[in-house]
This record gives structure tokens, sequence and C-alpha cells, in this order.
């Protein structure tokens, strides 16, 4: 246990860009953009966009259960709180769509659009974006936010977090 608190506390230390914008700057075209990743996630192409009637179907009833975490998936997830005019959210994005297919067999990607989705970002204290929540399949989920300064350091800090967190698996040092 003490080495996936120093695993993720490492990965926090990464995490560096980070958006606290609170204003509401939604592009015009914010409709097709969700269509089109709609479009890709029915083909596995990348990240699943949720609403938050979707989260409590899919990953967990936090009214319902409003003292205690139950994982409702059966794979482990990495979510994504972003909004579309945050920058390190926009670095973040194809980096978890590349994921996503990567390991597509093992856990799930989904995306929450902050703006569109305030209530559910609310439930879980988002006060700066991106912010990611990795919930393994048994156990509490554990959050961190902001991204690494390049994106192969973003992309290698969450392979290890998916690979030692989400899915246990025993990693050689390098």
């Amino acid at each position: 246990m003490k080495k996936i608190f120093l695993i993720l506390f490492a990965s926090g230390l990464l995490f560096t860009q980070a958006c606290t914008n609170t204003n509401s700057q939604s592009s015009e075209n914010t409709e097709d953009k969700t269509e089109k990743i709609a479009e890709n996630t029915s083909e596995h192409k990348g990240a699943i966009h949720l609403t938050k009637d979707e989260f409590l179907a899919k990953v967990a009833n936090y009214e319902k259960n409003p003292k205690e975490w139950v994982y409702l998936g059966d794979k482990p997830c990495i979510i994504d709180f972003y909004a579309d005019w945050c920058r390190p959210c926009k670095i973040a994005g194809p980096i978890l769509d590349e994921l996503a297919i990567e390991y597509k067999n093992d856990i799930y990607v989904y995306k929450i659009d902050t703006e569109k989705e305030r209530e559910l970002a609310g439930a879980f204290g988002i006060q700066s974006i991106p912010a990611f929540l990795f919930c393994p399949q048994v156990g509490n989920p554990q959050m961190s936010n902001g991204i690494a300064q390049t994106p192969e350091e973003t992309k290698a800090m969450f392979k290890n977090i998916i690979d030692d967190f989400l899915l246990n698996k025993k990693t050689t040092d390098k």
C-alpha cells in the first residue's frame, strides 16, 4: 500500500501544469466535437465522454452510496475532468485517447466536461483541471491534477499509474 501512495505521490510531483480558470469560455463547435468523439468511442478509438447519469450508472453512484465508494465498473478506469478552454487539458486529451486504445481490454478511459457537468465536478471537489480520478477494480480511487512538463513525460506517468496502481502489474526498476 505504501508503494502505491509513493507512486501516486511521485506522479503528483510531475503534475505541474493545471488550469484554475473558472470562467466559462465555450467554443461554438463544442457539440460537433462531442458528436465526433462519441462516434470514435463507439469504435473504441478513444476516451468515452460521460454525463452525470452515465457516471452514476457506470462508475459509482455516490447519491445512492454517499458514505462509501462502490465502484460499478467491470475493469479499472481513469476519469479525466477537463474543459475545452484548458490548454493542459488539450495536451492530456490525445494522450488519454491513445492510452484508451492501447489498454482497451484492461481499463476504461472516461472524460467529463466540467463546464457541462458542474454538479458532478463539484461532487468530487474539482477546483483545478485537468484532474484525474484513478479507479482500481478493488479499493479506493486516487485523485491527482495537472500534467507533466512534456507530453512524453505525461504519457509515461499515466502508463506507470495504469500498470502499477490500476492493473497491479509489477514493473522492474530501470
